[in-house]
């Protein structure tokens, strides 16, 4: 029987790369009073989509700033009681 020679090179997958993206204080209706109260995710801790990372409230409503997917938090960039612009950045998020 013929011996068997492997000549071809051997190939691994690409690791999938995870994305660091960054997510910013929305605009709901051109309100500017905006307060972060509270960060429910610390740096390091992972999460769901639509888990909600931090709260806020306005004078006329309270809201969340929910996670667009399964990630982590990296970085918070709003202290809790500051009151954050539209657009102003809140924090990173890494992504697969």
């Amino acid at each position: 029987m013929p011996e068997l020679f492997f000549t071809g090179v051997a190939h691994k997958q690409p690791a999938r790369m995870a994305r660091v993206i960054e997510l910013k204080i929305p605009d709901i209706g051109g309100n500017d009073g905006i307060e972060l109260v509270k960060w429910n995710k610390q740096p390091g801790e992972t999460f769901s989509a639509g888990d909600e990372l931090c709260e806020l409230v306005t004078d006329k409503a309270a809201f969340a700033l929910e996670a667009p997917q399964e990630g982590k938090l990296i970085e918070i960039c709003i202290a809790e009681k500051a009151h954050p612009k539209v657009g102003q950045l809140a924090a990173r998020v890494e992504i697969d």
